[in-house]
C-alpha cells in the first residue's frame, strides 16, 4: 500500500500496461523528457526508452491520426491531448473515422487505443480550457468514455481502457490532480461499465462522476448530520453505463438527483433520468433532479467559476427540497 497522488497513478496505470504488454505505447505533446504539462506521465520515456514514449508536434490531428493508424497495425496506443477542450481540433478523425472503423469494416479492424485528455473546471483556465466534455463524446457512437474520481480508480480504469478492442476516452479532472488515497501494490485492473456505491444510503440516490464525487460526498456527509440517508453512486463509467447498479439503488431509495460539472443542455444526467423513468418510474417517490453548471463558458473570475460549478451546497439544498 503507498500513497498516490492523481496525477502520478496516471503514471502508474500507463506503466503497469506498458510493462504487462510490449504494444503498449505512448504518444502527445510534451509527455516524454517532460513528464507531460501536468506532470502525469514522468518517469515514463526513461523506464521504457524513446521508442515506446514520443513526443509529437503540437497537432491534436497528428496525434490522433497516429494513434488511428498505429492501432490499425497491431499496437495499443495512449494518446494524451494537453486539454479535452482540444478535441474540438481534431473531431472529425476521433467522431466519424476512430469510432466508425470497427463498424465499418464489419469488426475486421479493431482500434485497441486510448485517448488520455485533462478535462474539467475549477482550476482558473477560463472558458476555452475548462470544459466537461463527457456528455459530448458520450453521444458518439463507437467511443467509450471512462472518468476516474480517485488514484486507485484511475490505475484500474486505465488499465481496463488500454485492454479493450474499442477506442476509450479517459477523462483525467484538473482539479483532481493533487488528490491523495493510499493504493494497493500490485496490478489493478478494473471493468469498464461498473459503477460503485461509495457511500450507502436509504433515502435519496445521489449518482456523480470525477471531480463531482467528493462534491456528492460532502454532500452527503452535511445531509446525515440532517437526518437523511443519501447513497452516493460513482458512475466511473459512461458508455458503457451501469445501469443495473444504477437502478437497484433508485429502486430501494425511491429518489434520484444527478451532479455533473457538464453544462445543463444534453448532460449525461439527462440520460440517467430518461433511463430511470423508461424502467422504474413507478419506484419514485419524487421527480428526478439534476444539478449541473448552467449552459454557459465557465468564466475566468474565480468567484464565478465556483458560483458556476455544482457545490455540497447546492446538493445539500436539492435533496431537502426532495424530502
Amino acid at each position: 500500500m503507498a500513497e498516490l497522488t492523481y496525477r502520478h497513478a496516471v503514471a502508474r496505470g500507463i506503466a503497469q500496461e506498458m510493462e504487462r504488454d510490449p504494444t503498449v505505447v505512448m504518444i502527445g505533446e510534451d509527455v516524454a523528457a517532460a513528464g507531460g504539462v501536468f506532470k502525469t506521465t514522468e518517469g515514463l520515456q526513461a523506464r521504457f526508452g524513446p521508442e515506446r514514449v514520443r513526443d509529437t508536434p503540437i497537432s491534436e490531428q497528428a496525434i490522433t491520426g497516429a494513434l488511428m493508424g498505429a492501432a490499425m497495425n497491431g499496437l495499443r496506443p495512449i494518446g494524451e491531448l494537453m486539454f479535452s477542450d482540444f478535441l474540438m481540433v481534431c473531431w472529425d478523425i476521433v467522431a466519424n473515422q476512430i469510432a466508425k472503423t470497427r463498424y465499418m469494416t464489419g469488426g475486421q479492424v479493431s482500434l485497441p487505443l486510448v485517448i488520455r485528455t485533462a478535462n474539467g473546471g475549477g482550476t482558473r483556465f477560463g472558458g476555452q480550457h475548462s470544459q466537461s466534455l463527457e456528455a459530448m463524446v458520450m453521444a458518439i457512437p463507437g467511443l467509450k468514455v471512462v472518468a476516474p474520481a480517485n488514484p486507485r480508480d484511475v490505475i484500474g480504469l486505465m488499465a481496463a481502457a488500454v485492454r479493450d478492442d474499442d477506442p476509450v476516452v479517459v477523462f483525467e479532472h484538473k482539479k483532481l490532480f493533487a488528490m491523495k488515497q493510499d493504493v494497493p501494490d500490485g496490478e489493478i485492473v478494473d471493468r469498464l461499465g461498473v459503477a460503485t456505491v461509495v457511500i450507502p444510503g436509504s433515502d435519496v440516490t445521489i449518482a456523480a462522476l470525477a471531480a463531482m464525487v467528493p462534491v456528492a460526498e460532502e454532500a452527503a456527509r452535511r445531509l446525515k448530520e440532517s437526518g437523511v440517508s443519501a447513497e452516493v453512486i460513482d458512475l466511473r463509467s459512461l458508455v458503457p453505463l451501469d445501469t443495473q447498479t444504477l437502478l437497484g439503488s433508485v429502486s430501494r431509495t425511491g429518489r434520484l438527483v444527478t451532479v455533473e460539472e457538464n453544462p445543463r443542455l444534453c448532460g449525461w444526467g439527462a440520460e440517467v433520468a430518461s433511463i430511470v423513468a423508461e424502467e422504474i418510474l413507478w419506484d419514485l417517490d419524487g421527480p428526478v433532479v439534476r444539478i449541473t453548471t448552467p449552459h454557459i463558458p465557465l468564466p475566468s473570475s474565480a468567484e464565478l467559476e465556483d458560483l458556476a460549478i455544482p457545490s455540497p451546497e447546492r446538493v445539500v439544498e436539492a435533496v431537502l427540497r426532495l424530502q
